[in-house]
């Protein structure tokens, strides 16, 4: 009996050893050192696929598999943290600042190097007068600026990314659009720009204590990364043309035109069966925490959106390219987020193989009347292969004619390769954005999943004409990288930008009215062989016309839609939300590139403006833009304090 006695209790022992735990639930809120919440913190289980992140109010609930789980911890700015539950329900975190040491790092151009093996660097720049300040412990020198940065007017660059190595991000310069008369020039045209990567990339510098170069920042993405409370079309249209009109924040003699187009929204359940490809980059370049590890966390994310009937294939491309899951029905989630899970980095970068293969795979797998799209996750750095970036182009320029289109997710830092993002995502009629946190994932790819993956019109193009009799001049706030020549509107065969289900677009033109003295209108001699037109009609109510035109995304045939604007302009505190924000918005992006037309802007303007224009606004976006201003002002204050103390000195 008693041997009975001690094979019950040893086989109880093995039985409840290998029973699972119950699920335990853990509460909490996170704060930084200064007891201040931190919003949107990224919480994840270790080990696991579950996360969640804190709420406006930094508190967190998250559903553990068992007692003795760790969790990580993680923000932008901010040490990473891995803490055990240990049975605890309620735990309140605290937030560390990932602070360099700056005093170790001698800053040369746009990269650094350890201090130890450039002191005499550094010597022989204080002796040749090269030398700009010193700032914390850091020498800091202008070096001749590459065109990738021709914008930049910072005559301080604290822009040191990585403590070891050169930093080699790369943006294309931005030539701000300038005052045009509308007597010269009536007509506006561009392409619109759903893409928000520049705003979020802005974010990322900001958190880590860096004014970000003057190339990264385009205003226009910055504006269209929020969410706007425009109207949605009625009846079968698929678009709602919106304005409004009031003084400029930044300069009471000019006025500010907020021009915006809302998509129809279609419920997720209506959208088309999707093939989707993932085109994912598992190269050296790639193993950091914000790179591989995210794109992994960041794909789950958008598996948990796939229903039966869309289609999921993964290609992998480092040294080579290759197929590691063939195209899977969305049903079958644990075996793509198992085939997800399983990617590791290493290698070299043939991207071109790469989109080759995945636009290959997308092909044979073609749903007609379906969302046929290969997705890019890369820091956008090939550097092997079939490289070329006209190479690229032509054939993205291809697949898009066949109805693949291309979504460009970009990763990491330090050698993030914006422009060639850009121009992927441009030629694949596909949109671009940056990954810099589990919280914008979760914004890209749940919160706005049609918008990002599902194309509602191609090919989209606004035109507005001024009244020569109302406006004198004007300027289009951003879009400089999608300026069209006036003949392009009507032309079917220029390539414009898409837009995604609920997708909006949101424009701003700065106007000096006529009879406004103003620097900003440039004088040109009388033509000598042409007679001005005097044909100018004074009694026209009209401010300006608009004119959209877009096609289906099966269509070769452009739809034209066209809404008058009335010169109705209100006073800037009766304006809505909607404007005001993106008024906002675009002052801050205006500060950032040192703008020669911010005239009256400053950090403490753009903050009020937001302040009194934060809506609803439920994911706390707009309330973290609030605090991104603050951080702003006080790196450019820092940076004006130490170019004062740098003329003193040399006085």
């Amino acid at each position: 009996m008693k041997y009975i006695f001690f094979f019950n209790a040893i086989v109880l022992t093995f039985l409840m050893a290998f029973m699972p735990e119950d699920p335990f639930t853990v509460n909490g809120k996170v704060t930084d050192t200064n007891g201040n919440v931190i919003a949107y913190v990224g919480i994840a289980e270790k080990g696991t696929g579950n996360i969640t992140q804190t709420d406006n109010n930094g508190a967190f609930t998250i559903t553990v598999k068992k007692e003795n789980a760790v969790l990580i911890f993680s923000y932008v700015g901010y040490e990473t943290q891995e803490v055990k539950v240990a049975g605890k329900s309620n735990l309140n975190i605290i937030m560390v600042p990932a602070i360099r040491k700056l005093e170790e790092v001698v800053v040369i151009g746009y990269g650094t190097q350890k201090k130890k093996d450039i002191i005499g660097a550094a010597q022989e720049y204080k002796a040749s007068a090269v030398l700009q300040g010193k700032a914390n412990g850091v020498y800091v020198r202008r070096a001749p600026a590459p065109a990738s940065r021709m914008y930049d007017k910072a005559e301080y660059n604290l822009y040191d990314q990585e403590d070891e190595g050169y930093n080699t991000e790369d943006y294309n310069g931005i030539t701000e659009n300038r005052f045009l008369t509308v007597k010269d020039n009536p007509l506006s045209t561009f392409s619109i720009d759903v893409d928000a990567a520049s705003y979020s990339n802005i974010r990322r510098f900001l958190n880590n204590g860096q004014l970000p170069p003057a190339g990264a920042v385009r205003i226009e993405e910055m504006i269209n990364y929020f969410h706007y409370d425009y109207a949605q079309p009625k009846d079968d249209k698929p678009f709602a043309i919106h304005t409004e009109i009031a003084e400029s924040p930044w300069n009471a003699a000019h006025r500010l035109v907020l021009v915006s187009l809302q998509g129809k929204k279609i419920p997720t359940e209506n959208i088309p069966a999707s093939n989707l490809t993932f085109l994912i980059d598992v190269s050296g370049s790639m193993q950091d925490e914000n790179k591989l590890p995210l794109v992994k966390q960041s794909m789950k994310l958008l598996v948990d959106q796939m229903r039966e009937q869309d289609k999921v294939a993964i290609v992998v491309y480092a040294g080579n390219a290759g197929l590691v899951l063939p195209p899977t029905s969305g049903a079958n989630k644990q075996t793509i987020k198992d085939a997800i899970e399983k990617l590791e980095a290493g290698g070299s970068t043939a991207g071109g193989e790469g989109i080759m293969l995945a636009y290959k795979v997308a092909g044979e797998n073609f749903i007609k009347g379906g969302n046929n799209r290969v997705v890019l996750c890369s820091d956008g750095d090939f550097n092997v292969g079939m490289s070329s970036d006209a190479e690229m182009e032509k054939l993205i320029e291809q697949k898009k004619k066949m109805g693949i289109f291309l979504t460009v997710l970009g990763y990491g830092m330090g050698n993030y390769k914006d422009n060639k993002m850009q121009i992927l995502a441009d030629k694949g009629n596909g949109n671009h954005a940056y990954i810099d946190n589990m919280s914008e994932a979760k914004k890209v790819l749940v919160s706005e999943f049609g918008g990002t993956m599902f194309t509602i019109a191609k090919d989209v193009k606004l035109q507005v004409e001024f009244n020569p009799s109302k406006v004198q001049a004007y300027r289009l706030i951003g879009y400089e990288n999608r300026m069209l020549n006036k003949e392009d509107f009507n032309n079917d065969k220029k390539d414009a930008g898409e837009m995604g289900s609920g997708h909006t677009v949101t424009a701003l033109y700065e106007v000096i009215p006529v009879g406004v003295k103003s620097d900003f209108v440039e004088k040109v001699d009388a033509l000598k062989y042409q007679k001005n037109s005097g044909d100018i009609n004074n009694h026209s109510p009209e401010l300006m016309t608009v004119k959209f035109r877009y096609k289906n995304p099966d269509a070769d045939v452009s739809k034209l839609i066209e809404h008058a604007v009335s010169d109705e302009h209100i006073a800037l505190r009766n304006t809505s939300d909607n404007f005001r924000f993106a008024a906002a918005v675009a002052q801050f992006g205006m500060l950032l590139r040192d703008s020669e037309f911010k005239r009256n802007a400053s950090f403490n303007n753009t903050l009020s403006l937001a302040s009194s224009a934060l809506g609803s606004d439920e994911e706390g976006y707009r309330k973290e833009f609030v605090q991104l201003v603050q951080k702003a002002g006080g790196l450019a204050k820092k940076i004006s304090k130490h170019k004062r103390d740098d003329i003193a000195g040399r006085e």
